[in-house]
């Protein structure tokens, strides 16, 4: 009774289908491949690698301040 057979999931995807249309799945289903290639890409080309030349070697220098005062 845990577990669906296969006739569960095709009357559950026919009535996925009826409802939103084959057109506005596959649209979605286009939305997320984009974003998901996006996202990847992003991440690739802004993260900056260890020791590479396009990194500054300054030190930036503060001061710590007590929060407390007794």
């Amino acid at each position: 009774m845990g577990s669906f057979s296969i006739w569960h999931w095709l009357i559950v995807l026919v009535i996925v289908l009826l409802i939103f249309g084959t057109k506005k799945l596959r649209n979605i289903g286009s939305d997320l491949g984009g974003a998901v290639k996006g996202f990847k890409e992003g991440v690739k080309d802004d993260s900056p690698k260890i020791g590479s030349a396009d990194q500054d070697d300054r030190t930036i220098d503060v001061e710590v301040k007590d929060k407390h005062h007794s």
